[in-house]
């Protein structure tokens, strides 16, 4: 009689565990390592912070050595003060920085192609765009705030010799270095938006140039339909909020403190919206 034993092995069972998805804070440190990983950034920040309080104080100092000169009204009312420490081609410069990098921060990783590791590590595309937009809205605000602060303290400081400084608490005054330090992200989203629109480099650039710094100039002020149109251009809120052409109303085109905000939200609200939209139907 032959008897036939079965053998059989151990089964292993092997659990399979989903990784948990993640956290929105997660992506926005992962966002931070790679702006601070970019050596331009940190040379981009000193750069724009000297031009600006280099200008400032250039233009601060040419009104303290004409002082003498200016009318007995020029010299009670200084309208001048305002605008030397917030001078157009300074924070020209700070919109063209704000909109190279925060650019750069998207259109750089498709070059790359390292948008497809993210979108594979993350399939949530509009969550790693609005993590970009926090950390460029971040960075910015800091940077255009450190900007604005000290080319508004370096100009006062020289005007102050001739009695023609303005007090950060003047309302006109605060409300100028709070515009001028939000340009600065309000550029940069500006700029984020249209990399991710756009998806190169140059283009992006060159698009988010031309519509930040150049478009307005292409509007007249003598027509109520073309300044309804400079009105809504982010350098023209600046100048009216900034009011660095003095008081006159009739500089700023009719524009308001209010409608200058309202541009100051709707750029790159709207630009993150079409984003977002994009994003989630685009390949990579």
């Amino acid at each position: 009689m032959t008897s036939t034993t079965s053998r059989t092995g151990p089964t292993t069972i092997t659990a399979v565990v989903d990784e948990p998805p993640a956290r929105f804070a997660d992506l926005v440190a992962a966002e931070w390592i790679k702006v601070r990983s970019l050596r331009s950034t940190p040379w981009v920040i000193v750069l724009v912070t000297l031009v600006a309080t280099g200008v400032a104080a250039a233009r601060a100092l040419a009104d303290y050595n004409n002082f003498p000169s200016y009318s007995a009204l020029a010299q009670r009312e200084h309208p001048f003060s305002l605008g030397d420490a917030f001078p157009a081609e300074a924070y020209l410069t700070v919109m063209l920085a704000a909109v190279a990098v925060g650019a750069i921060a998207t259109v750089s990783e498709y070059g790359s192609g390292l948008i497809r590791t993210t979108t594979v590590a993350v399939p949530a595309r509009g969550a790693v765009v609005l993590a970009k937009a926090v950390v460029q809205a971040v960075l910015w605000t800091v940077v255009g705030a450190l900007v604005a602060l000290c080319s508004f303290f370096v100009a006062q400081a020289i005007l102050s010799g001739r009695d023609a400084a303005v007090p950060i608490s003047d309302p006109d005054a605060l409300r100028a270095v709070v515009a001028s330090a939000l340009l600065a992200p309000v550029c940069a989203l500006v700029g984020l938006g249209l990399g991710v629109l756009i998806r190169h480099s140059a283009t992006t650039v060159v698009a988010g140039s031309f519509v930040l710094l150049l478009l307005p100039v292409f509007f007249s002020s003598r027509k109520p339909l073309s300044a309804a149109f400079a009105n809504a251009m982010v350098r023209n809120a600046w100048q009216r909020l900034a009011q660095i052409y003095g008081t006159p109303t009739e500089a700023y085109n009719g524009a308001t403190i209010a409608g200058s905000w309202t541009v100051y939200a709707l750029w790159p609200l709207v630009t993150l919206v079409l984003a977002l939209l994009v994003v989630r139907r685009r390949d990579v």
